[in-house]
């Protein structure tokens, strides 16, 4: 018989969603998070550049993974969605310093956003 739990992460650490659904579910030894966009989750506001969204995107996709008790080098999956798919190359030395070797597999593919320019979200191995 297959394990059907799923238990709910939420921490104050990352954006607290606005609308009907979890900031990260685990369900099968993997913890699936939300897509997250560049807000600070105390202050509510996105960074001033492409970089800091995207910085900040990452570091409320850890901070969930770490409530939940895994870490960003667990990450088997990560989907990024850019307003401006040109961003791109913007965007990958930024992923590449907090997602060690070897990387998750990765989608990127063009989106419309809202002027939030990058949501990031991403599976992870529980430990």
């Amino acid at each position: 018989m297959s394990d059907t739990t799923r238990r709910a992460i939420v921490t104050d650490t990352a954006p607290t969603p606005k609308y009907g659904y979890s900031q990260g579910i685990v369900a099968g030894g993997f913890l699936h998070v939300a897509g997250q966009v560049g807000i600070d989750p105390v202050t509510r506001e996105t960074g001033a550049t492409f970089e800091a969204k995207a910085e900040r995107a990452i570091r409320n996709l850890e901070a969930i993974a770490l409530a939940a008790g895994t870490s960003l080098e667990h990450a088997v999956r990560v989907g990024v969605f850019l307003e401006d798919l040109e961003k791109i190359v913007v965007l990958d030395p930024v992923y590449r310093s907090f997602f060690p070797e070897p990387r998750p597999a990765r989608t990127t593919v063009q989106a419309f956003l809202r002027g939030h320019e990058i949501e990031i979200d991403a599976v992870f191995l529980m430990p």
